[in-house]
């Protein structure tokens, strides 16, 4: 399923720029002691980590901290990094993994900012249904880039078993570790990919197969 990564990128910084209009102290379950305005940070700073890394082909970026109107200053980091990405995605790119392309981190920042954007809706308590499609490319990052990152960087055993993802809302599915799955994990797109990235429970209430074996090879960690 083709995702278009830069308009859905626009849409979700727009979204997430409208819940800083809500309250910037506000916890953020999933993060830590971060408050709403230290999430946004993150991504901001993010925001132009990428961009330099396109611009400049490194991933040296020295964050300044923001000044006093700090929604301006978001705002500004989010047009930084989409006129950066607004390039042929074959074009070359600095980046933690393959492919070193500005494709990569217009699949990246996208994936990062639906995720942190869920995380802000959720610490000003509302409830959000994200787009399935790039819910599925989520679980599928999660897969290709950041288990084998994981494990090259010594932070997580390879699994040891395959585990089937499928969704309720999405054609295929997804099989992380090696050989024929031992089981079938099955929820919505949204509810693997939050699962993946640790904001809600992996759904076994009905998942069929070597459930014990399945939880082994899912033990991780399998994200940052």
């Amino acid at each position: 399923m083709t995702v278009d990564h830069l308009a859905l990128l626009h849409d979700e910084l727009t979204a997430f720029q409208t819940c800083l209009k809500g309250d910037l102290s506000a916890p953020v379950k999933h993060c830590g002691d971060w408050t709403l305005r230290d999430l946004a940070e993150h991504l901001g700073q993010g925001n132009l980590w990428a961009a330099t890394a396109i611009l400049e082909g490194h991933g040296n970026y020295q964050p300044v901290p923001p000044p006093e109107d700090f929604a301006a200053w978001f705002a500004g980091t989010a047009r930084v990094l989409t006129a950066s990405l607004d390039r042929d995605p074959a074009t070359e790119a600095w980046t933690f993994a393959p492919p070193h392309t500005v494709g990569f981190w217009q699949r990246r920042r996208c994936l990062e900012t639906v995720v942190h954007r869920w995380d802000a809706e959720n610490a000003l308590g509302r409830a959000v249904d994200l787009d399935a499609a790039l819910c599925g490319d989520g679980v599928a990052e999660v897969i290709e880039v950041f288990v084998p990152r994981m494990v090259k960087r010594g932070l997580a055993e390879p699994p040891r078993a395959a585990v089937r993802f499928t969704a309720t809302d999405l054609p295929g599915s997804w099989t992380l570790g090696p050989g024929d799955p031992v089981a079938t994990l099955t929820g919505t797109a949204q509810e693997l990919m939050l699962a993946l990235w640790n904001r809600g429970p992996l759904p076994w209430d009905g998942a069929t197969g070597d459930l014990t074996t399945a939880r082994e090879a899912l033990a991780g960690p399998l994200v940052p």
